[in-house]
């Protein structure tokens, strides 16, 4: 296909969220940052074993062998120095992933460098880094030990909560704090008025960019919402992603149903979510992000 005519999606992911860095990390939390160092260059020429985000970002980065243009590009993040951190560059280049742009922070937090990259998306594994991010403005999650195995299917299927991750937390609020009958009340009442968007708004926005750049019905990304409300609450989501000019694929209305289940018939390769009990359910499952945003997180 030509080139999709719109700027790149850009992931940004840290070291350890694209990698599985745990013996390295044991070494350097029993030892200190000295072994530490010197067990990455020992074991420099030995490639990392994939994270929990790894096939993610290869499905991602496969996005680019359908769209002239490379649509999609993805950034390495990371506290490690360069010198430590060449083993991630060599282990990128064994798996032939087209990642050729990092920051390496000796130490420091790299979260400083996502709005420089112009980054849609921030994955990690420090949850601190990923409260900065969000600071920031950018979409950002925390992602999990999850259950996620490698299927062949080539299509990209992400999936977002609703409110406090596509939509602001401004109905979860009225819930948490008055309960399900109030909150339904004001849904019903505000259905014809549009949420305000919330952190994941702009990197669906992107997504849906990319999407369009493929003929109807063969777009090799899926997107689902899967939410806890029911209907009548329903008829504001939908209301509001028709005045965004968004279009989710799938949409699960669960009434407060354990999500793990459904995500896993959708085959999610990640979903986002704020609430932690949410969390803990669906990464049993998928792949499984933490979006410390909103009233819930606070």
């Amino acid at each position: 296909m030509t080139s999709p005519g719109f700027d790149p999606l850009v992931i940004a992911i840290s070291s350890r969220a694209l990698f599985d860095l745990a013996d390295s990390h044991a070494v350097y939390e029993q030892e200190g940052l000295a072994a530490y160092q010197q067990y990455q260059i020992e074991h420099e020429d030995e490639p990392l074993l994939p994270g929990v985000a790894f096939h993610l970002v290869e499905k991602l980065l496969n996005l680019n062998q359908l769209v002239d243009g490379a649509p999609v590009e993805v950034i390495l993040l990371s506290r490690n120095s360069a010198d430590t951190g060449l083993r991630v560059f060599n282990s990128i280049e064994h798996y032939h992933l087209n990642i050729t742009r990092a920051a390496f922070c000796g130490g420091d937090s790299p979260y400083r460098y996502i709005s420089a990259f112009n980054s849609h998306l921030f994955l990690s594994t420090d949850g601190a880094d990923v409260r900065q991010a969000l600071e920031l403005g950018v979409a950002a999650a925390t992602i999990l030990p999850s259950v996620k195995g490698n299927t062949n299917e080539q299509i990209l299927k992400i999936a977002f909560d609703g409110d406090a991750v596509l939509f602001s937390d401004e109905s979860e609020k009225i819930f948490k704090n008055k309960g399900l009958e109030a909150f339904t009340k004001n849904e019903r009442d505000s259905a014809n008025q549009p949420l305000a968007g919330g952190p994941f708004k702009p990197f669906l926005h992107a997504l849906q960019q990319l999407q369009r750049a493929f003929p109807s019905g063969e777009s090799p990304i899926r997107t689902c919402l899967v939410t806890a409300r029911a209907a009548p609450a329903h008829e504001r989501v939908v209301r509001t992603l028709r005045a965004w000019d968004i279009r989710i694929d799938e949409s699960l209305f669960l009434g407060g149903l354990s999500k793990g289940e459904f995500l896993q018939a959708f085959d999610a390769d990640v979903f986002f979510d704020d609430q932690q009990g949410h969390c803990e359910s669906a990464r049993h499952h998928v792949a499984t992000g933490h979006v410390p945003h909103g009233v819930a997180n606070r």
